[in-house]
């Protein structure tokens, strides 16, 4: 607080304070014809570890900001005629009752939505609008190690690789910290776009090899050997899998679910208003 009232009486001291006058009790710091500026409303402008100096400046720019803007609506109102004026103050009106509105309609929501999107109702909203959901884009199911050239074993990686049976997927991963760089989960859609950023080897001339379903591929550039097994591909414009789009499912499903909410809610209220004598219509 010490801080605050030094801003205070510097500014005393800056601005000519002579007209100066207290108002229900508020203090003012600057006026614009009949328009005051109350040291509350600059009180939590800067922090109390910021330098006198620094307060000083950051107040006085927005009281210079402040005055800019009244006397410029001090202004308008002067030069615009009566009607332009009630039309703006209607519009103003109905921005704070829409802002209001929204803010209570959004809390009310997020107490009553249900958030929760089950695979079932994600299925039925897939099947229902399977057309919808095509890629843009080529995703792949795959794995892949990256190993230095001359790692110990190698012929054997490969094998366990290739074949990939439980024993396989224990031992490889339990390997894994020899490898340079890996992901062995391949049931998991990917993008291509992804697996060439994340393998130098890849390159334009030889991407085509990844879209091969159940394709093996051995890579090498200088960084070392990239063994990949291709598992399954889609295409752009094959329907995209139900797991790949599901957030977007979800979140389109707690949409429809919002939307029905606040329509309840409208009426509810509406309905509440008349029984409890709060709405009326006179003929």
């Amino acid at each position: 607080m010490g801080d605050k009232i030094i801003i205070f009486f510097l500014l005393l001291t800056v601005l000519s304070c002579d007209f100066f006058k207290k108002t229900d009790e508020q203090v003012p710091i600057a006026r614009v014809n009949e328009t005051y500026l109350y040291y509350d409303d600059i009180k939590d402008l800067v922090s109390e570890d910021t330098s006198k100096e620094d307060s000083t400046l950051v107040v006085q720019n927005f009281i210079n900001r402040w005055a800019t803007q009244q006397l410029l609506v001090d202004g308008a109102v002067f030069n615009l005629s009566e009607e332009k004026q009630e039309t703006f103050n209607k519009l103003v009106v109905q921005y704070k009752n829409d802002l209001y509105t929204k803010a209570y309609i959004e809390a009310l929501v997020k107490k009553n939505i249900d958030t929760v999107v089950n695979k079932a109702e994600a299925q039925d909203y897939y099947n229902s609008n399977k057309e919808v959901f095509k890629l843009n884009e080529e995703l792949l199911k795959f794995r892949y190690i990256h190993v230095d050239e001359n790692i110990i074993d190698f012929e054997n990686i490969k094998e366990k690789f290739k074949r990939y049976n439980d024993d396989d997927k224990r031992e490889l991963d339990s390997i894994s910290i020899q490898f340079k760089s890996y992901s062995l989960n391949d049931s998991i859609w990917v993008k291509l776009n992804q697996i060439i950023e994340k393998i130098p080897a890849v390159t334009p001339e030889n991407k085509n090899e990844l879209l091969k379903k159940s394709n093996f591929i051995q890579l090498k550039d200088s960084l070392g050997v990239y063994l990949m097994q291709i598992n399954d591909v889609l295409l752009r414009n094959d329907n995209a899998p139900l797991e790949y789009v599901k957030p977007t499912i979800d979140q389109i499903v707690i949409n429809n679910r919002k939307l029905e909410l606040i329509r309840e809610l409208e009426k509810d209220i509406t309905k509440d208003a008349i029984k409890n004598k709060q709405f009326e219509i006179y003929d």
